[in-house]
């Protein structure tokens, strides 16, 4: 059992903070989610405490960061871009931080290739973008005590080391 004041990353909310614990007819964690414009307080069950999971520690954190620059692009495709925008959301909803981050790789690449070639990418890629690139900032600016901001700066600058080292 989570203790209040804890960080969880609920399947469909992300990162939140448990605020209490409700015992009456059946046990409730209170959860705060975190990282949102008008956050609303959630009842999760106790007994499907499963479907929860413990935000990444700092070192975790700091290793998918580090990372990042030889992360390997992930390569599904599905006939169609809703098939495509269901599966990554289900990864993004029931996956770890690191499959996050490497949807985000995934989709900047793919919408930087098409800008490229002077195709505009499908809206159904920025929405997958977006929806990764939340959870995996939320995530690990929880993880690492800083502001989604610093976790953007902390990817960029361990691209720059990389491409140094190169």
């Amino acid at each position: 059992m989570y203790a209040v004041g804890d960080y969880i990353v609920h399947p469909g909310q992300g990162v939140c903070q448990i605020e209490g614990v409700i015992k009456s007819p059946e046990a409730l964690y209170q959860l705060l989610p975190v990282g949102q414009r008008h956050p609303v307080r959630i009842s999760f069950p106790v007994s499907i405490e499963d479907r929860l999971r413990p935000v990444l520690s700092h070192d975790e954190a700091q290793e998918i960061i580090d990372d990042y620059p030889a992360m390997r692009l992930d390569d599904f495709e599905a006939r169609n871009n809703s098939l495509e925008e269901e599966h990554y959301k289900n990864e993004i909803r029931k996956g770890s931080c690191r499959d996050s981050v490497r949807i985000v790789k995934t989709f900047h690449a793919r919408i930087a290739d098409l800008s490229a070639r002077n195709k505009k990418p499908p809206v159904a890629y920025e929405r997958i973008l977006k929806q990764a690139r939340e959870r995996s900032y939320v995530e690990l600016s929880v993880a690492l005590g800083c502001t989604p901001d610093d976790v953007v700066m902390l990817f960029e600058g361990s691209a720059d080391e990389s491409a140094s080292q190169n």
